[in-house]
Parts: C-alpha cells; sequence; structure tokens
C-alpha cells in the first residue's frame, strides 16, 4: 500500500483497525506524510477523534476543495462509525482491557457502548448500574454473562463524570451517510482516512472501504518470539531517523525492562532518544537510567505524567502503585514534592533566572548552556536553588520543561488542594484512592 502512495496512487480511502495501536499510529502517519507534504498539512488535513466525530460535517469536509490546491485528508482517529451491537462484546473486552493501561480511552470507549446499548451515563450515576439486572446486561451484551461488571463499572462511570463526559446521540447509525458520498465518488484528491479498534464487518460502510479503498488489520503479536521481532523491526526504524544506534547490551536491558512490550518499548526509546542528545549510540547505561521498573520510578512515571497533563498514563501508573501494596501517603507526598519542584522552576523561569533556557531545546544543549547554571545555586543558599540543584540533571531538564504547562498560580492552588487531602487522609473516613483520582482529573485539565 506504501508502494502505491510512493508512486502516486492512492486509493479515495483507507481503514486501519486492531489492537496494535502504536502500529495503527505509525501507518497512519506515514499515510499522511506521503499523501501530503509538511507545509500542506496545516490547511489540508482535518483530523478528529471519534468521541467528537459528525458523520454529517465529515461529508461536507470530504466534498469540499482544499484550500491549498493539491490532495486533502479528512481523517477520524478511533472512529465510533464500524460499533454496532453484535460489537458491543468486544467494546466491553476492550474496556476492560483499558482501564488500567489507558483509563481515559476506556471512558470514551465506555461511552460509545451506552449509546448503542441504548443507555446514557445518568442511568449509571449514584449507583444506577445497580438497578440493570445480569438479563438486561445479557440482553444488551450478546455473549457477556456480566458478572464481573462490578470489578471495573464503578471506577469507568467515576471516570466518565470526573473527566465532564456525556452522553451524546451514538454516529454509528449515520454510517451510511457516509457510505453514499464514498460510493457516489468524492472530488479529485480528496481522501477519508479512518482508524478504529473493533469493527462490524458486515455494515455498509465496512464493504465500501473494503471495495473502493483498503482496509488493513494490525493485531498485538502473541508469544515473546514475535513481540521481540515486532519491537527490534519498529525501533531500529525509529532509530533510524533519530541517527540513533543502539549498543547490543541496551537492546537486553530495554527487552528485560519492558518485556517487549511495543507501546512501552517505543515510549522509552523516545525517552532514550532525548536523554543522549547528541551522542549516536545508546549504552546499556542510559537504559539502566532512564527506564525502571522499581517502585521509586512508579512514583516518578507518576509526577512525569502530572508534569505532562497526561491524564491515561497518570491513572495507570496510580492503579499500578495502589497494587503493588504503596501507601497513599507516600504518593501524596511524591505529589507535594513535584508540585513545588515545578512552583520553584515556574517561579524561576518568570524571574529570567536561566538566560539561554527554551522549553524546545534538547537534553544535550540544556547540559552545556543551562544545567551548568542550575548546579552552581547549589552553593549559593535559598530554599528554591538549593532543592533544584539537588536534582539529578535529566530531572531538572523535565521539570523545566513541564513547568511550561503550568502558571504560578494554578501550582499555588494545587499544593493548597493537597494540603486539604493530607488532613482529610489522616482526619476522616474519605477514600484516599477516590481523592489522589480526583486530584488527577483536576490537574490534567487542559
Amino acid at each position: 500500500m506504501l508502494a502505491d502512495l510512493r508512486k502516486g496512487r492512492p486509493a479515495p480511502c483507507y481503514l486501519l483497525y486492531g489492537d496494535a495501536e502504536y502500529e495503527i499510529r505509525d501507518a497512519f502517519s506515514k499515510i499522511v506524510d506521503l499523501l501530503l507534504p509538511p507545509e500542506d498539512q496545516a490547511l489540508n488535513l482535518f483530523i478528529v477523534d471519534g468521541e467528537d466525530e459528525d458523520p454529517e460535517q465529515i461529508g461536507k469536509n470530504l466534498l469540499t476543495l482544499p484550500l491549498l490546491p493539491g490532495r486533502k485528508i479528512v481523517a477520524v482517529r478511533r472512529t465510533r462509525l464500524f460499533h454496532s451491537r453484535k460489537t458491543l462484546n468486544d467494546l466491553v473486552k476492550r474496556i476492560r482491557e483499558q482501564m488500567n493501561a489507558q483509563p481515559q480511552q476506556a471512558a470514551k470507549n465506555f461511552m460509545t457502548f451506552l449509546g448503542i446499548a441504548g443507555w446514557n451515563l445518568d442511568d449509571f450515576r449514584e449507583d444506577g448500574w445497580k438497578s440493570i439486572s445480569n438479563q438486561d446486561w445479557q440482553q444488551a451484551v450478546e455473549g457477556d454473562s456480566g458478572e464481573d461488571r462490578i470489578k471495573w463499572l464503578p471506577r469507568v462511570i467515576e471516570i466518565c463524570i470526573g473527566l465532564g463526559l456525556s452522553g451524546k446521540s451514538s454516529a454509528v447509525s449515520e454510517a451510511d451517510f457516509l457510505e453514499n458520498i464514498l460510493r457516489s465518488g468524492l472530488p479529485e484528491g480528496n481522501v477519508l482516512l479512518l482508524t478504529a479498534e473493533t469493527v462490524d464487518k458486515r455494515k455498509k460502510l465496512f464493504k465500501a472501504i473494503n471495495e473502493l479503498g483498503k482496509v488493513l488489520t494490525f493485531q498485538v503479536e502473541k508469544g515473546e518470539t514475535r513481540q521481540k521481532n515486532t519491537l527490534m523491526d519498529s525501533a531500529r526504524t525509529f532509530l533510524a531517523e533519530k541517527g540513533k544506534g543502539m549498543a547490543s547490551g541496551a537492546w537486553d536491558v530495554l527487552g528485560r525492562k519492558t518485556g517487549f512490550q511495543l507501546r512501552t518499548s517505543m515510549a522509552a526509546l523516545e525517552k532514550l532518544v532525548t536523554y543522549t542528545g547528541e551522542r549516536k549510540t545508546i549504552e546499556a547505561s542510559d537504559v539502566e537510567e532512564v527506564v525502571s521498573r522499581t517502585r521509586e520510578d512508579k512514583l516518578f512515571d507518576l509526577t512525569a505524567a502530572l508534569g505532562d497533563k497526561n491524564l491515561e498514563k497518570g491513572l495507570a501508573v496510580l492503579r499500578s502503585l495502589k497494587d503493588q501494596g504503596i501507601h497513599p501517603l507516600v504518593v501524596l507526598a511524591m505529589l507535594v514534592r513535584e508540585m513545588r519542584l515545578l512552583l520553584h522552576a515556574r517561579w524561576l523561569r518568570d524571574q529570567g533566572a536561566l538566560t539561554g533556557y527554551s522549553p524546545r531545546m534538547d537534553y544535550g544543549r540544556y547540559s552545556k548552556q543551562v544545567y551548568p547554571t542550575v548546579k552552581a545555586w547549589g552553593g549559593q543558599g535559598g530554599e528554591v536553588h538549593i532543592e533544584l540543584a539537588d536534582q539529578h540533571p535529566y530531572v531538572v531538564f523535565n521539570i523545566l520543561r513541564n513547568s511550561e504547562n503550568f502558571s504560578e498560580k494554578r501550582l499555588r492552588r494545587h499544593l493548597e488542594d493537597l494540603l486539604v487531602m493530607d488532613l482529610a487522609m489522616k482526619s476522616t473516613a474519605r477514600d484516599p484512592d477516590r481523592m489522589l483520582e480526583r486530584f488527577l482529573l483536576d490537574i490534567c485539565q487542559p
């Protein structure tokens, strides 16, 4: 398919689906880059997420000529258009799988589930889900007994409420509108690009894309050997694009720490590329330094997720910490420390104390141009300066970069919220895990 694109033979529509999220994201980027040069993507590329899709608006965009002469791409990530009651069982399985690793995506899929099943979120609020019997559930979700829903349903409902999601009407019934547009023919150069997790192959839209365009399936590889081979191929391509290589020992350490899971390993490689700066080779010691599986590093993963405002990762790490038996007060202490460091970094940047610093600079330039100033603070006194100067240079690099995402006023408010939470954990019977989750939901808001 990519070879056809390189020869200038695009299809009018593409569908990428399956549970291999990294491969789908990679294929999506390659298709876009081959169809549109980077300078045209700002005006001729239209991307929406499935929870925001409007089939009528998508159709109008497909029938409209591009702003710049040439090709135009209308793309929908994680579309709901291929869901039906026949896919609800698969959708529920995906929600269960995503609850720990991708809770935000699980919540969005749950909203899709409600729309297709004929329920809305208000039906499930305040323990309303308990009024739905096993028989009601089985009628809605064919092939699922529903007996284990008590383990995940209350939590996904709370996440939906915390995210401010509301029950919108399902767009699934409107898929026929797009199918008619595709069969009538798109303006020359216009392309529809869709990704999905689960599809009902009997739907007219699926059959139309299969006949007129390209459908590609991406499934997670089973078995360690296949996973390892897939990782090695993807990693070598990624590193070659960055002008990097890995020492043989570094591969072994990366596999040991990530279990050759593609998504986790590629995220680690992105960190390693930043960490090694201008160096061309990633050594085993670099992997040991950056990628860890200890409890302490799990705590740092949580604070890093908050700095990036990555709610999915933050909730997943919080759940992992609970499973490892780490007390909520320990997590709270780490959050206080992180908010304090971010506040210090934000204040210093606002005061102009970091000459030459830019949030877009890489770790190599930072190490040479900025960190010597930070290190020198250690001998100057002052609580703010000493606390930052005592941190590892890579930690300070990330703190400074993440401080870009917060104002000083907001960081002070988050510290006050943590004080209130500390008192509540020590003097009331409120659930500490729920308090921490709510704090994450608050801090990760845009």
